[in-house]
């Protein structure tokens, strides 16, 4: 991803260049654990190209930086009727401290973090480069 911002409201509140767009549901089960052991993954993951264009390099070898959205709607529960449930989110003052553990875990590691604003109407905006697209899920402490 070449650059990414969010706004509220007209307001630019969060803007990146070169690295991730991370958004991230919260679901009722999760821990603090889990947060560190998402931080990790992320900054470790191998996704930026090398001189030979292919997935070699981690966030950090870039000197990229996230920009973390919450998106609770990633847990939507769809096997019944046609409006979503979101049941398996879990709620602001479960969801709100562990994305700031998130953060924070992903900043101990060297990367720049940007956030959006918890529970607002946020309007995102990106340039993708590729598209790649990965969906990552942590139990436990450990990527599933």
């Amino acid at each position: 991803m070449s650059e990414a911002d969010v706004s509220v409201e007209g307001e630019t509140i969060g803007a990146i260049g070169n690295g991730l767009v991370v958004l991230v549901g919260v679901a009722t089960e999760d821990t603090e654990r889990d947060a560190v052991a998402l931080a990790s993954k992320l900054v470790g993951l191998r996704i930026f190209p090398d001189d030979d264009r292919k997935m070699n390099r981690s966030i950090v070898d870039v000197g990229g930086s996230m920009l973390l959205i919450s998106q609770f709607t990633l847990l939507a529960d769809l096997r019944k009727g046609r409006r979503p449930a979101f049941n398996g989110a879990a709620p602001p003052e479960i969801a709100e401290p562990l994305l700031a553990t998130l953060a924070a875990a992903i900043e101990a590691e060297g990367v720049e973090v940007e956030q959006g604003r918890f529970g607002a109407m946020m309007n995102v905006s990106l340039t993708n480069d590729g598209p790649v697209t990965i969906v990552i899920d942590v139990v436990d402490g450990k990527v599933v």
